[in-house]
């Protein structure tokens, strides 16, 4: 089997057997595209140890971060343990196969104070009634509120709000749903843009639609029915994650720094949660963290602020 061959498969494999998201699929095809792109598209019989070891060597020389190849160097071995399994190899040339490992850098948080003038700044704004405003204030709130990651908060339709209780059911990573309870000043934006803002984002869908000469009465309809995505773009569609990301830099940039992604207010929302006395079991749940140990990175984060507050202010520290 041609190394282009097996990628295409494991891909396959890894979305619909091991069921990992799409960003995580997408990421494994890079990965193996950037590795046949140095060795060729050989058999993988023939990929040795030092193929691949020459591999991570050029994505050094290139200046790729310790992260990113150590991400590679998991692709690597993944994809021919699976090669390995389905009969592809006799030998495995990933199993003694070397990355530097990651570097250990806290995640970029905000202080409980700057996110709430934040969210009540956009609050404000959002008052006048212009729908990408509202959208805007609902999903920074909602972000901050549940913690949810990026794909989630796009992935949402109206029936999975429970404006009453104040949950949300959200499909996480492995296709795990859980349930995330968000508090009054999430659901008083929530409902202001779902009665004032989305309605007109979704008419200009409708007229998109009915506008084009392939759009049938049955597709103008589907797009009105209530199951339909809760956060839309500025012509109706669903928002994308790449829109997220882009109002999250715009909002939050000038307050954590250059670079901050929609994963800040994640962090943020952990950070504060911990700090406010939660419990860490409780903080996994809400995030959907399949391993307590990823969790506790926020308690190093508590950990440092803690100690900062201590230098500044103890007279004998």
């Amino acid at each position: 089997m041609r190394m282009t061959e097996a990628a295409d498969a494991f891909a396959v494999h890894v979305r619909d057997v091991r069921r990992l998201s799409p960003a995580t699929t997408k990421a494994y095809r890079g990965d193996l595209a950037d590795l046949i792109a140095v060795v060729g598209d050989v058999d993988i019989a023939e990929v040795e140890l030092e193929h691949l070891r020459e591999w991570l060597w050029v994505a050094t020389q290139r200046g790729d971060a310790r992260s990113t190849l150590a991400r590679r160097a998991a692709a690597a071995r993944g994809f021919f343990a699976w090669a390995l399994e389905a009969g592809h190899l006799s030998v495995d040339p990933s199993l003694r196969l070397v990355a530097p490992k990651r570097a250990k850098t806290l995640p970029k948080v905000a202080s409980a104070d700057a996110v709430s003038d934040l969210l009540d700044r956009l609050g404000r704004a959002a008052a006048e009634g212009d729908p990408i405003a509202l959208r805007d204030h609902a999903a920074l709130e909602l972000l901050y509120a549940t913690g949810v990651r990026v794909s989630e908060l796009c992935g949402l339709d109206v029936g999975d709000i429970d404006r009453e209780r104040r949950t949300v059911r959200v499909l996480g990573k492995g296709s795990k749903e859980r349930v995330v309870p968000f508090g009054g000043a999430a659901s008083r934006a929530l409902d202001a843009y779902l009665v004032r803002g989305r309605p007109i984002l979704r008419d200009r869908r409708l007229d998109a639609l009915a506008a084009t000469r392939v759009a049938s009465p049955e597709a103008v309809a589907d797009a009105a029915t209530p199951g339909d995505a809760v956060f839309l773009g500025v012509r109706g569609g669903r928002m994308g994650p790449r829109a997220v990301y882009d109002l999250v830099a715009r909002a939050l940039g000038p307050i954590v720094g250059s670079g901050v992604g929609p994963h800040a207010l994640r962090h943020s929302a952990a950070t504060h949660l911990l700090d406010g006395g939660a419990d860490l079991r409780t903080v996994q749940e809400l995030l959907g963290h399949a391993s307590l140990g990823t969790t506790q990175i926020y308690t190093h984060v508590s950990t440092e602020r803690l100690a900062a507050t201590y230098r500044l202010a103890h007279p004998r520290a």
